[in-house]
């Protein structure tokens, strides 16, 4: 296996003294996981950013085996964790990308509209600009996976593009979390579904 190509960052865990297991979200070849040498450097972590945009080459023998990993930084999302709500957005969409796709299998719409989501919770000056965009996504990452959801049981804010205000928001924001609940984030990827519920609580104290 040889592939390069630009990836998401998606999570990161430690892995011995000085690696790091790294899973990314590539634009052709889907979820892909790679063993990042000095992963936990001063150097290499701040690369390893959740969000962040990366050229990254897997290397393995076999298909079979973890890739080792090399990366390189193409945008760095590091400024967004600075501000509590782009933070809290950022861990959820990575989170939830991370739990719900299976590996190397190809989903380039969903690689779009993540890169899309996270492009403009950095460029929007507040959660409101961000929030719908966010909401579409998990909308389409249901779709994508096969649980879509029935036209009557969306809400306006997901099929009328003036229903913005916060409370049509916050009622797309239930539906769809109550669907990624019992569809896909499920047994031992329910624990994803934490990012969301602070990410929600701070939306509703922010707006309240």
């Amino acid at each position: 296996m040889h592939l390069r190509t630009q990836a998401l960052i998606l999570g990161v865990r430690h892995h011995g003294e000085h690696g790091a297991i790294v899973r990314a979200l590539t634009p052709d070849d889907g979820l892909q996981a790679g063993y990042v040498r000095g992963g936990r450097s001063s150097r290499i972590r701040p690369i390893l950013q959740p969000a962040n945009r990366v050229m990254g080459e897997w290397r393995a023998r076999t298909d079979d085996q973890l890739a080792s990993l090399t990366v390189e930084l193409v945008t760095s999302r590091a400024p967004l964790y600075a501000e509590p709500l782009p933070a809290l957005a950022l861990e959820w969409v990575t989170a939830l990308t991370a739990a719900a796709l299976p590996e190397a299998l190809p989903y380039p719409r969903i690689y779009l509209a993540l890169d899309a989501v996270i492009e403009t919770i950095a460029l929007a000056p507040a959660a409101r600009g961000w929030a719908l965009t966010l909401a579409r996504y998990e909308q389409l990452l249901l779709a994508e996976l096969g649980y879509g959801l029935d036209d009557d049981a969306l809400p306006p804010a997901l099929t009328d593009p003036d229903a913005n205000e916060w409370h049509e928001i916050l009622a797309a924001v239930r539906i769809l979390g109550e669907a990624l609940g019992a569809q896909i984030l499920v047994d031992r990827r329910a624990v994803a579904l934490e990012a969301r519920a602070r990410l929600v609580d701070r939306l509703k104290r922010a707006v309240a």
